[in-house]
């Protein structure tokens, strides 16, 4: 593991003695070869787990053991850079913890951290999970930049929210630098005006709310970790039939981001008729990312202000869609599934949205009225899905890969009808493959019955009206079976 010799900053050398040396590291998973920091050991060995506090700025920069013979002080001898401002506020405010850790050549090198019940701290955010939801984001974060000495920066952990200005205050200080620079210059600054006696109580709640939402969003970088291919496969070839053309082209961007550890500059665009199944390849892509998804409805957004926010002056101010589903996410890195693109034009007076989505899709970043604040955005993968390829701007157009996604030949629709349509509602209303069964004159006249309309949801509605119909024979008619041929099925399709 790589060791840097970071400058302290003058806090530590005015309070204490400084005694380590920080690495950098991105490890997900501390063990006791890759620890989160190391004590020395080398005139006792401590215990597997172990009690006491971190003093570090108090005194030298030690961790005190509770011992049975009293109180034993070791150095702390390195420190992963992303935990040095966690562990100061440890020790600045006295909080109790249980150390997990193992006796090396090199020291006792303590691979977890928990706050013990007893502990007795007097921060409100040093309860309900607040430590260990620092460190879950924390080791999911990566390695800070070098800190300057001019710096000085002033909450298990997955259903907490930061919303109180204690947690969102003990949130940055143990967050430090693992925050993007901009992020953590604009949140010192609303922390300052949350604070203010100085200003209206409107605009300390404006501001408290806006910290609350950016310090709940996990700000991630722009690395993606390799994605298996033959797994990519078998979640396409679950989740649709045929397109082997469209698979072809979602695993050729799967391999880009294996070779580039980073997602390709464009999203993609699907363009076809209605019912062809382009938000459900959208939603296999997101699950093969492992990202967490959000939808642009664009039919239902006229005004570009629903998009980006209203301004702070206005005491019902809120965020925008966008800003939104970042929030709603917890994450900065999501898939972006924006429905009819081809309706993002048709603003109503006070601008176009579609001049909104060039923001987003840049990766320049994106600024939101009520948040100030300018959102990266290299970590958001956008997929739209369209049906009329001549209403999308030429802007708009070029910000995507374009996939057409052809309608279903008849042999097709047949087959999915058969092998996926009518089996799933099967399935879902409990009834046996032997209970409902679709003659092959049958299945032609279902698919004849829609040979006009395009995709394949008509034929969805039709497989759960045969079902039904099946269901209710079984049940009032009390028979065993119920056998469609092409006379029962145009009759019931036509009632």
């Amino acid at each position: 593991m790589p060791v840097f010799d970071f400058k302290h900053t003058p806090e530590e050398k005015k309070n204490g003695e400084c005694t380590y040396i920080t690495f950098r590291s991105d490890e997900t998973t501390p063990t006791p070869e890759k620890p989160l920091f190391v004590l020395d050991n080398h005139a006792r060995k401590w215990k597997h787990h172990a009690c006491g506090v971190v003093t570090n700025p108090v005194k030298k920069t030690t961790f005190e053991f509770q011992e049975e013979d009293g109180v034993v002080c070791a150095d702390i001898l390195r420190i992963d850079a992303r935990f040095v401002s966690l562990l100061r506020w440890l020790g600045e405010n006295h909080i109790n913890v249980r150390l997990s850790g193992e006796n090396r050549e090199d020291g006792y090198a303590v691979y977890k951290i928990r706050e013990m019940a007893f502990g007795g701290g007097t921060k409100l955010s040093a309860e309900d999970g607040f430590l260990q939801f620092m460190l879950e984001r924390l080791l999911a974060s990566s390695a800070p930049a070098e800190e300057t000495e001019d710096e000085d920066i002033e909450e298990t952990g997955d259903e907490m929210r930061l919303t109180s200005l204690q947690s969102i205050t003990d949130f940055m200080t143990c967050a430090g630098r693992t925050m993007p620079d901009n992020i953590r210059i604009w949140a010192q600054r609303n922390l300052a005006v949350a604070r203010s006696h100085e200003v209206s109580a409107e605009e300390r709640r404006h501001a408290q709310r806006a910290l609350s939402i950016m310090m709940n969003i996990h700000w991630k970088n722009n690395y993606f970790e390799s994605i298996d291919p033959r797994e990519a496969r078998r979640i396409l070839d679950e989740e649709l039939y045929g397109m082997e053309r469209v698979k072809q082209r979602i695993i050729e961007t799967i391999i880009q981001i294996n070779r580039t550890h980073t997602l390709p500059a464009y999203g993609l665009l699907l363009i076809g008729p209605a019912g062809t199944g382009k938000s459900q390849i959208a939603y296999a892509v997101a699950r093969i990312l492992k990202l967490p998804w959000t939808t642009l409805d664009m039919s239902s957004i006229s005004d570009p202000e629903q998009l980006t926010g209203s301004s702070r002056i206005y005491g019902n101010a809120k965020p925008g869609i966008i800003m939104e589903a970042f929030s709603m996410a917890g994450a900065s890195n999501l898939v972006f599934i924006i429905n009819e693109l081809d309706k993002a034009a048709s603003g109503k007076g006070n601008g176009n949205p579609a001049d909104v989505l060039l923001t987003l899709l840049d990766n320049l970043g994106f600024t939101d009225n009520y948040i100030e604040c300018m959102i990266p955005t290299v970590g958001v993968y956008p997929i739209a899905t369209a049906n009329d390829r001549s209403q999308i701007s030429a802007p708009l157009m070029s910000r995507f890969a374009v996939i057409d996604i052809p309608d279903y030949t008849p042999e097709e629709k047949k087959i999915i009808f058969s092998k996926f349509a009518l089996p799933k509602v099967l399935k879902h209303m409990g009834l046996m493959e032997h209970e409902c069964v679709v003659t092959e004159d049958a299945l032609d006249a279902v698919v004849e019955k829609y040979a006009g309309t395009s995709g394949i949801r008509d034929l969805e509605q039709a497989a759960e009206h045969m079902a039904a119909n099946a269901l209710y024979q079984i049940e009032v008619n009390h028979v065993s079976e119920v056998v469609f041929d092409a006379k029962m099925v145009q009759e019931l399709l036509d009632s």
